[in-house]
């Protein structure tokens, strides 16, 4: 079964992170959600997608959501040469950038490949060396010479989103795989796999599957998702950036690649149910399923909005640790994906009304 599993996570892994979706262009994952999930599908005013899965009972209302975007650009301009000068859309380090290869959605549907250029290095002084690049240092090279080549032959308009051009890729390791946009596909792939499986009207709830837009430039999908779910909890799947790097001491990491699960119990932006936390903890605890808690000192998700929403949501965020998020190549390991896709199976089966109530009962 487990093989199984992991054989489906991967085929959407593969078609997902390979996927065209920029911030406010999330229309090809989108089509694949379509394309996954059967049954009651909508959309809201904002573009989030949403899919019901009634259970034996109508409440609690459970949203098991992930974000649908990644980090981008735009196009700004376009110079008499054919150079395409652009925006950021969500945080990136603009030092991955230069002799990337980038893909730029057309209002057709084509995709144009170009590469990230900025003066080389023999141009410039030793102190202009050491400065951090700026956007407006950098442009695009679609090899053109002209604008209107740029414009007439190739199609490309002002405000066409533009993503990395990165293969997904198993490592040497095959249970570690590179590719672009981990944050968040493999959210995604999560909240497919997991409402797919879900066994039909037998767990005590009501699961509303959602991908969100706009996540990665200031969670603005999430907070018109929450209102159209109106939920009782919610769980948010994410691409949570690793930390088991050179700089950070091993008695502070708590996002290793291959060690499971995180459970995220606060960032700067939300800070988690405590009683629904713990829940989630005990669950991994009593399961053996591999997980590492974490307090992030910075970051923030769709959680930021989603426990706002209306007079409060409990909400808990369990990430897929993820190397080098916010760039052309991220790595994450399958056993974490594994491990998380098992403790949201056990929390969809077992979250039911008197559990849900739990987490608001403030009575001291």
């Amino acid at each position: 079964m487990d093989e199984l599993k992991k054989a489906r996570g991967l085929e959407l892994l593969r078609k997902l992170s390979e996927s065209h979706g920029a911030p406010g262009c999330e229309d090809a994952v989108r089509r694949i959600f379509r394309l996954e999930l059967g049954g009651e599908i909508f959309t809201d005013r904002s573009g989030n997608i949403l899919c019901r899965r009634p259970g034996k009972s109508k409440t609690p209302r459970i949203m098991l959501t992930a974000h649908m975007d990644e980090v981008g650009l735009a196009v700004q301009a376009i110079t008499r040469s054919g150079l395409i000068r652009f925006v950021p859309l969500g945080g990136w380090w603009a030092h991955t950038l230069p002799a990337k290869r980038v893909r730029i959605l057309t209002r057709e549907g084509r995709e144009i490949v170009g590469v990230i250029g900025a003066r080389p290095p023999h141009f410039l002084s030793e102190a202009e060396r050491d400065k951090v690049l700026k956007f407006d240092d950098m442009f695009i090279d679609v090899g053109a010479e002209s604008a209107q080549e740029v414009q007439e032959r190739m199609g490309i308009s002002i405000g066409d989103t533009i993503v990395p051009e990165s293969a997904f890729t198993p490592m040497h390791n095959p249970d570690l795989l590179l590719c672009k946009a981990f944050d968040n596909r493999v959210g995604m792939a999560l909240i497919l796999q997991a409402a797919a499986e879900l066994d039909q009207g037998l767990h005590p709830n009501c699961v509303f599957a959602v991908g969100t837009v706009q996540e990665e430039v200031g969670t603005r999908g999430a907070q018109t998702a929450a209102f159209s779910v109106n939920p009782d909890v919610a769980i948010v799947l994410e691409g949570a950036p690793a930390d088991d790097l050179p700089g950070t001491p091993e008695d502070e990491r708590q996002a290793v690649v291959g060690s499971g699960v995180q459970v995220r119990l606060m960032d700067p932006s939300a800070i988690m149910n405590r009683k629904l936390a713990d829940y989630v903890v005990r669950t991994a605890r009593d399961h053996e399923i591999p997980h590492q808690q974490a307090v992030r000192k910075s970051g923030g998700t769709d959680a930021k909005v989603i426990h706002l929403s209306g007079s409060g949501v409990p909400t808990i965020v369990l990430g897929v640790p993820a190397r080098y998020i916010h760039s052309h190549n991220s790595i994450i390991h399958m056993s974490d994906y594994l491990a998380t896709l098992e403790l949201v199976s056990r929390l969809v089966h077992s979250l039911d009304s008197e559990t849900v109530d739990g987490f608001t009962s403030f009575d001291d």
